[in-house]
């Protein structure tokens, strides 16, 4: 499969939880999937099945750097998760500056609230909606078929 035939996974990697979303490049939108709880899932065993499922062509990995544009323990986490989605399963992956993501996980878990279609705040629903953040940020960026960082927004 071709870079810009499938769609694209996204992920937000967090110490505890690894938010996931599904992204369309044909209609540019991305949306919450499913967390990863990595204390209790195995996560390569998801990951399979997710790929197995969905069939993506590209992967999209946050980029967690501090709010002046450094790295911290997180974007070291995050960078590693991406090597190692890249190393496992040859699919390309682009890291995504994903600053200011956990804000709009939050306004969007709040409208999905508003609709009914999410019943109460759970921290582990916001990574997959911080997941479709940064994955909507790459779709937004022209959702490049070769890793790479993606531009700032």
């Amino acid at each position: 499969m071709s870079g810009q035939a499938g769609p694209a996974l996204g992920f937000d990697v967090g110490s505890r939880w690894i938010g996931v979303a599904i992204g369309n490049r044909l209609t540019g939108s991305a949306r919450p999937l499913c967390v990863i709880d990595r204390e209790r899932e195995d996560v390569w065993a998801v990951l399979a099945r997710l790929l197995h499922e969905w069939r993506p062509s590209s992967l999209v990995v946050g980029d967690p750097l501090t709010l002046d544009g450094a790295e911290q323990e997180a974007t070291l986490v995050a960078r590693r998760f991406a090597r190692q989605l890249e190393g496992r399963l040859g699919l390309p992956v682009s890291l995504v500056d994903e600053r200011h993501s956990s804000r709009e996980a939050s306004e969007q878990f709040a409208r999905a609230r508003s609709r009914g279609a999410a019943r109460r705040r759970d921290a582990a629903q916001i990574d997959a909606h911080a997941a479709a953040a940064i994955l909507q940020r790459w779709l937004d960026a022209g959702a490049p078929s070769s890793p790479q960082e993606a531009p700032t927004p």
